[in-house]
């Protein structure tokens, strides 16, 4: 049977000095880094790990960012070319909650996801909080594992009788709400 791991979690030695500003955002020291191995050391297993798979990254731009000038230092390709996509939960949460904010702490609060162990930023805890806000926001999908050991034929995938279907029309007052529910929308994400 083969091993999976579930996540990759290593903390990098920068070979630079962390400034206070960002000590206050992550928390971790100097001397804390100090001991821990150089990008180059573990970029091969970081990439194992990432091949072929969908990345989900809140503000992917700024972390493919900082992934692909590390990767390009050493002299090998972007991650994109390891991978089968990105997917930008930041975009996403725009799109689904215009004009609100969507960094992850409001996300979670919006989506009732408890982040309440998060007093810092760290990337294995965030990653965490992440896939639920994302299961969230994908409409209450209960796992991001796919089952397919159902029998697809008696699922009867694609095949809609027209004749069950039932349409709705909205009615003036139905219109009347969501024209005032788009007002109000605009009006809001104007501020």
């Amino acid at each position: 049977m083969q091993n999976l791991n579930v996540y990759f979690h290593q903390y990098i030695n920068p070979h630079r000095e962390i400034d206070d500003g960002a000590f206050e955002i992550h928390g971790l020291s100097n001397e804390f880094l100090a001991d821990k191995p150089e990008f180059a050391d573990i970029a091969q297993d970081l990439i194992n790990f990432i091949k072929d798979s969908e990345l989900i990254i809140h503000n992917a731009p700024f972390d493919i960012g900082f992934l692909n000038m590390e990767l390009g230092r050493m002299g090998l390709s972007n991650v994109e070319d390891h991978i089968e996509k990105v997917t930008d939960s930041l975009v996403m949460a725009r799109e689904l909650r215009p004009g609100q904010r969507n960094n992850l702490d409001a996300l979670c609060r919006a989506y009732k996801v408890d982040n309440s162990k998060r007093s810092q930023h760290g990337a294995l805890l965030d990653a965490q909080l992440l896939s639920e806000v994302y299961l969230n926001m994908t409409r209450g999908q209960e796992d991001i594992a796919i089952n397919f050991s159902q029998d697809e034929k008696k699922l009867n995938l694609g095949k809609v009788n027209q004749n069950q279907l039932k349409v709705v029309h909205a009615n003036e007052e139905d219109i009347s709400s969501h024209e005032a529910y788009l007002e109000k929308i605009q009006t809001k994400s104007s501020w």
